[in-house]
């Protein structure tokens, strides 16, 4: 093999492909970047048996071939060399590397040694613009199930239908579901509008598409967008640019999660005893202040007080004292107070992306739930601390 290529482009494929890699003693092989031609691109491809990059980038193809390389540590060297052209080339099982006054010789492995990463076999696809789903899925990320007592909690629930996606995730103690809406364009969709898909992604999988959102999107592309291919126990993540001949390619492919996701939507509420609105960053400073006082298990007492319209916030530390405020609001309903973990409600009014928000309360038994005032493709329940 021989290829030559701009440094920063191989440094950016690098940097995707190389963070599902780590220390697998079992399989060194795991540790390792593929690297291959492919036409006129050059191709990096890095698997850990449940996920699968590849990344295409443009080059002057010399000579065809393939190697395996440490992933980390050729990352971390091609970051270190000057913003010129790069050349690889291969002889048996070491890679050579020019670049201006820099050599470097690197030993790797057989490139035979190295999984098959698998094809998708699914016709089935939606697409979306990459910019909403990426702040769309930001906000349902956080709160998969640590344990893997229940692994179908581990992942995000994605339910397609015919003109939106529904994302959810929950750890038991708060869920949190977002709407997205697909404009159905030609070729941008292929399923059976008359269906409903539902899948569940593990949590790994979606925060490396968030990284890779993140960086494709701070370029400036406005314009990227994402296909998704979807099977019985496969997703595939395509990232197109509206480029007709791109100079770079992602696929991501990972596992699904097997199992069947609860039905979530017996936990919302359908109603509520009292209705606050008020403002987030209101909420939020006095839910952070209050919570320095709130001792082991995170407890502060929320009142609502629709005779008054406001809300009493308070908790009490054994050692630092105690700590109360009021917030004047809008309060419809019963008078009512609820205990709450603190950090799940700082959480939840993080995700709001409104100015004002509604709160609303069912006691000390039942849950309670925020929303973005005036939008209602996000909704966060979070569960209430029982009284012992």
């Amino acid at each position: 093999m021989k290829i030559t290529l701009l440094k920063e482009n191989l440094k950016a494929g690098l940097g995707i492909v190389e963070k599902i890699t780590g220390k697998d003693l079992t399989l060194p092989i795991l540790n390792n970047v593929l690297i291959s031609t492919d036409k006129n691109f050059l191709n990096l491809a890095t698997t850990n048996l449940e996920i699968g990059i590849n990344y295409w980038t443009l080059s002057k193809v010399e000579k065809e071939g393939k190697i395996a390389i440490p992933a980390k540590f050729l990352y971390n060297f091609i970051s270190f060399l000057s913003e010129e052209k790069i050349t690889l080339e291969t002889k048996d099982t070491t890679l050579f590397i020019n670049c201006g006054s820099q050599k470097a010789q690197i030993k790797g492995l057989k490139p035979d040694e190295f999984p098959i990463i698998p094809k998708i076999e699914s016709e089935n696809f939606i697409t979306i613009n990459a910019l909403p789903f990426l702040k769309g899925i930001s906000q349902v990320i956080d709160f998969c199930s640590a344990t893997q007592v229940k692994p179908e909690l581990s992942g995000i629930y994605f339910r397609i239908q015919k003109d939106r996606i529904v994302l959810v995730s929950t750890d038991s103690f708060r869920l949190t579901e977002k709407t997205l809406f697909f404009k159905e364009l030609p070729n941008s969709i292929n399923f059976d509008k008359n269906k409903e898909y539902s899948f569940i992604v593990p949590q790994r999988t979606i925060r490396e598409i968030i990284n890779i959102l993140s960086e494709k999107t701070i370029e400036g592309n406005q314009d990227l967008k994402l296909k998704i291919y979807f099977s019985s126990n496969q997703i595939l993540f395509e990232f197109l640019t509206s480029d007709s001949n791109p100079k770079t390619k992602i696929h991501l492919v990972s596992r699904l999660i097997e199992g069947e996701y609860p039905n979530y939507e017996e936990i919302i509420p359908k109603k509520y005893k009292t209705e606050v609105i008020l403002s987030k960053d209101v909420f939020l400073n006095q839910i952070k202040t209050t919570g320095l006082f709130s001792g082991k298990v995170n407890e502060v007492k929320i009142k609502a007080l629709p005779d008054k319209n406001k809300i009493e916030i308070f908790s009490q530390h054994p050692e630092f004292g105690e700590n109360k405020s009021d917030i004047s609001c809008k309060v419809k309903g019963d008078t009512v107070q609820t205990s709450f973990n603190y950090k799940f409600l700082v959480d939840g009014l993080s995700n709001i992306k409104t100015q004002e928000l509604i709160f609303e309360m069912n006691g000390e038994d039942g849950p309670a739930a925020l929303k973005p005032l005036g939008d209602n493709s996000y909704i966060y329940i979070v569960m209430p601390i029982k009284a012992s």
